[in-house]
This record gives C-alpha cells, structure tokens and sequence, in this order.
C-alpha cells in the first residue's frame, strides 16, 4: 500500500502568497494620508514662495481699512518671514518692489546661513519676537501709489543678493488691533462673561 505523502509546497506557497496580498493591501490603506498631509498649508493670514534655497511664509499687506479702498497716499505694512534653508550660504535681501507703492525696507536684512528674518510684527504676537525687540528691527512700510481692498491680492517682487528673484501675491490683512478695539468698543468680550 502506498502512504499518501502531502504536498506542503503547494501549501506553503500558497499560505505566502496570500500573506503577501495581504501585506500589500493593508500597506495601500495610510497612503493617501501622508499625500493629503503634504499639501496641507499652515492658517495665517499670508502667503508662501519659495527662491534657492530661501522660504517665504505668511506673506502679507496690513493696512486698517474702514471704507471700500486704502486710499492713495497712506502706508501699509508688509510683513513676511524669510529662512535660509541653505547650511553654508549666507543671503541678502536687496529689495521688495510692487506695482501699487514704493516699498521701503529699514533696519538690517541680512540672512544668514540656517537664518531667520523677521519683517514686522506679526498679528497676534504676544511678546516681541527677539528681532523686534531690538533697535535694528527690520520693517517694510509701502508708500500706497494705488488704492487696495481686502479680498484683492497684490504682486510683490522680492530680490535676494544669492537667491536671486520671486514674485508672490499677496494679500491684504486688517490686523489683529483694530478688529479688538473694534469689539471691545461694541462690548462684545469674545464669549467670556
């Protein structure tokens, strides 16, 4: 009589094969979270741009608008922080231009190499960041030649020495103060009693 002898190949290659179906369909199941993760944009009020190796973020005007336009003649506020991502390179940024002012930059703007500049206050900023505390805190004011809205954007060319030029539209924020004293003057304390 013949002993019946199992195939445990047969049955071995098809227990992997099958734990290999598996394995790459529970992998499918995170992909699309990390695509979706990487477009994700911080919530502030500006926009981004990137030039070499040097990252613009929250980008923006600031201008108190109490009528259809800021008119002509006025100033607004351009605020933006710039990072050197670059390890070993230092940068410089030569100047802002745009087509609705003249755009004025005071204090230092240089960036050094894993750098920061900070241009402006930020909206919200509880404490001066350390850059504002100082003297040469750097500030961009521009002379309005034209009039802006909010809910508009404005293109702005910034120029840096090494990085060389991007251009960014940028829109218009009211700024955290006057909404505040707008609100406290209508007695509305924001939910707290």
């Amino acid at each position: 009589m013949e002993r019946f002898k199992p195939r445990t190949p047969v049955v071995t290659a098809g227990l992997a094969a099958c734990g290999l179906a598996v394995a790459v369909a529970l992998s499918g199941c995170g992909a699309g979270q990390v695509s979706q993760m990487a477009t994700q944009e911080p919530a502030v009020n500006g926009t981004t741009a990137t030039v070499g190796p040097i990252s613009l973020r929250n980008v923006h005007l600031r201008a108190a608008q109490s009528t259809d336009y800021v008119e002509p003649g006025g100033d607004a506020e351009l605020l933006f922080v710039a990072v050197n991502g670059s390890p070993d390179v230092n940068d410089k940024l030569v100047s802002v231009t745009s087509d609705i002012g003249t755009v004025s930059i005071s204090g230092d703007s240089s960036l050094p190499a894993n750098g920061v500049l900070v241009v402006g206050e930020p909206d919200g900023q509880i404490a001066p960041l350390e850059s504002a505390e100082r003297a040469d805190a750097v500030q961009a004011k521009v002379a309005l030649s034209k009039p802006i809205t909010n809910g508009l954007t404005y293109r702005f060319t910034f120029d840096f020495e090494k990085a060389g030029e991007t251009t960014v539209a940028v829109p218009i924020s009211a700024g955290e103060q006057p909404r505040r004293e707008a609100a406290a003057e209508a007695g509305d304390t924001g939910g707290h009693h």
